[in-house]
């Protein structure tokens, strides 16, 4: 391929953070005015690296996800903004600044490795980075809310000072995916829980893959008969490099015998780290409920990627196997960083393309019955639906047990893969993808994205009916949506009418030679290879969009397409102050990011097509890509009495070292 260079390449303000922290900055007007019915509060999350890093780029090019959250809010008033933000301190995070570069807990201190941070001592970092979940309790007088990450609990924060107040669910609620007596347990939950406010309550899931489960994603096990030369020549590159030739004795195995022996393993360890599943309830206010998940047959549910989302419906809970792939190849960040060559082939044997298609589980919400502390096992219905679900909604009603999904697919487009330093751009080969990218999702997409809507039976899992349309311009990389989910009563909608989504745009140096090799066969292919290639297209005729969607006949019903040198963001739907209550009767609110600024932007949610109608910035105001977003009518002190007190969640997990390192750094945050 000749080599072409992106005429717009990713703007590089989406790259960088700070960590430092504001307080009731006014933002600058710089463009338009502020709508004088715009009001409440929106709240954004944003990743900022970590204290190994002091903000972003995080250092060896680890994934951008493997931050510290900062949590962002936008007081909005007619006549004026400001922002405030905090990072998210939960107990572990007290525990990485204290041991970060400290001799004294030399091997204590937490590491990056790829997607994940992690000490051998203490356990894994819960990084509470990812998302928001608005809540009430029964006899709640204001809005609480949860920030979220896929591995670890939630945490509660105050959303008037945004200080973490409490973890939901002590340690020993959670089940790890690991056997340990880690003081940060790792544990894996869902970046998006669900609320109903019809009966104040919340759904989450506790689950874990078993060795072999995890170890089915990497290609040295999946397609072993291909593959004998690779692993031959990165075990050459390992041996050479830590001078122990014997490790190539390793490939002197039979194929088949080396399978036998590493089934043997993963059963003897499938025993001790299980596949497992639970559905957690919690009203609030007392402890959480939990339900151990089966198939219809006995079997215990399998997760073969995550749980990045679930939704609730008034009779069921569905439940999503989401393409966030977790593997070895995510946890190997840079393991040979003198040789390249090796990197680049290890990579290759131990990671394999996202599942196509969707795996669904629907649990009936009347099987959910007391069992008085005892585990009890509940049936979840399986189902599956053609192309990769990141995000999803569903209506609150299920008219005789029909369930209605809106999806959108992001195809071919995979979130656990990031640019790497050792990278080759595919349009600009064989030169490496630009430094400033790494850290990066390798968001290059290798298909066009998609939006459906499903009718699921809820009792059977059998789709009744599905419709799944996309747009060759505006539907690459479609990620994140909103919709009007509060009425002027203050009640939730039962339906869904309206849904506004948000699509990332389709940039060509984010497109590695890597990625392209991992899709280039996927089976559900809309935009041919050469067409997907095509420069005039790639470069011109794929923007960053807003659209807002007619959830019953899936036609754009309005869009705005920004500047092919801006990607958008964090989408949210703000309902006008004192409107009338339609799906469409209000501002969408969004994060804009250029070259060299990042912006606050202001849409008016039934005139998408005219363009934002404010923008605000402020040079302080530093945040990178940004990620989930949350909109409150109101702010107030925290007053629930739900605590978890933080000594006794984990004072019988330490030995005396890391006892006086809680007693120093740690629990005096949570007196």
């Amino acid at each position: 391929m000749s080599v072409v260079k992106p005429k717009f390449p990713f703007p590089k303000s989406a790259m960088t953070a700070s960590r430092t922290e504001l307080s009731q900055l006014p933002l600058n007007v710089i463009m338009g005015q502020i709508p004088i019915d715009l009001a409440g509060h929106l709240f954004v999350m944003g990743p900022v690296g970590t204290v190994a890093s002091g903000g972003l780029p995080n250092p060896s090019g680890t994934h951008f996800f493997n931050s510290d959250g900062m949590i962002y809010r936008f007081d909005l008033q007619p006549q004026q903004v400001t922002v405030t933000s905090r990072l998210a301190r939960t107990p572990c995070y007290y525990a990485d600044a204290a041991t970060y570069g400290n001799p004294q807990y030399r091997g204590d201190g937490f590491q990056d490795y790829g997607l994940l941070r992690f000490s051998t001592s203490l356990g894994l970092r819960d990084e509470v980075d990812i998302a928001f979940l608005p809540f009430r309790a029964q006899g709640d007088s204001h809005d609480r809310l949860m920030i979220t990450y896929d591995a670890g609990r939630p945490y509660e924060i105050d959303t008037e000072t945004l200080e973490i107040k409490t973890p939901v669910g002590a340690n020993d609620e959670w089940k790890p995916f690991l056997p340990s007596s880690y003081p940060f347990p790792p544990v894996m939950c869902t970046a998006h829980p669900a609320f109903d406010p019809f009966t104040n309550e919340v759904f989450l899931v506790n689950f874990g893959r078993s060795l072999t489960n995890m170890l089915e994603g990497a290609r040295f096990l999946y397609e072993l008969e291909g593959l004998p030369d690779e692993i031959e020549v990165v075990l050459d590159a390992i041996a050479n490099l830590l001078k122990t030739p014997w490790l190539k004795a390793i490939t002197q195995f039979s194929h088949q015998l080396w399978q036998q022996t590493l089934a043997w393993l993963g059963g003897w360890i499938d025993e001790i780290v299980p596949d497992f599943v639970y559905l957690v309830q919690w009203d609030g206010s007392h402890q959480l409920r939990r339900w151990k998940l089966v198939l219809p047959d006995g079997k215990p549910l399998r997760i073969e990627q995550t749980m990045h989302q679930l939704c609730v419906t008034q009779d069921y809970v569905v439940l999503m196997d989401t393409p966030l792939k977790i593997g070895p190849e995510q946890i190997l960040n840079n393991p040979i960083p003198d040789s390249p060559e090796a990197e680049r082939l290890l990579r290759t044997v131990t990671t394999r393309a996202q599942l196509p298609d969707t795996p669904i589980y629907v649990v009936r919400r009347a099987d959910l019955v007391d069992t008085n502390g005892a585990e009890a096992t509940v049936i979840a219905r399986p189902s599956v639906i053609p192309l990769e679900t990141v995000h999803f909604a569903t209506d609150y009603d299920n008219p005789n047990g029909q369930i209605t999904l809106h999806t959108a697919h992001l195809c071919a487009t995979d979130l656990a893969e990031w640019v790497r330093q050792y990278d080759i751009s595919k349009f600009n080969a064989p030169e490496p993808s630009p430094l400033w990218l790494a850290g990066m999702l390798a968001n290059g997409q290798m298909d066009v994205g998609r939006v459906g809507r499903y009718q699921i039976d809820g009792e059977t899992g059998h789709v009744r009916e599905a419709k799944v349309v996309y747009d060759t311009r505006r539907y690459w990389g479609i990620g994140f949506y909103t919709y009007r989910d509060r009425l002027p009563s203050g009640e939730t909608p039962r339906q869904i009418d309206t849904i506004y989504w948000q699509s990332l745009g389709f940039w060509a140096d984010l497109l590695t030679e890597f990625v392209y090799d991992l899709y280039k066969n996927y089976p559900y292919r809309a935009v041919s290879l050469p067409d997907l290639l095509n420069p005039e297209e790639a470069f011109f005729n794929r923007p960053s969009c807003m659209f807002r969607i007619d959830t019953q006949t899936l036609e754009i019903a309005d869009v705005y397409e920004a500047p092919l040198d801006y990607c958008l963001s964090s989408p949210q739907f703000i309902p006008r102050q004192n409107g009338t209550g339609a799906s469409t009767d209000g501002y969408l609110v969004c994060t804009a990011f250029g070259q060299d600024s990042k912006e606050i932007w202001v849409l008016r949610a039934d005139q998408l097509s005219a363009g934002p109608i404010c923008k605000l910035s402020h040079p302080e105001l530093d945040f990178g890509f940004s990620i989930h977003a949350a909109w409150l009518p109101a702010i107030a002190r925290r007053t629930a009495t739900y605590q978890i007190p933080i000594q006794p969640d984990y004072q019988s997990r330490l030995n005396p070292k890391l006892q006086d390192l809680f007693a120093e750094a740690v629990y005096p945050h949570f007196e």
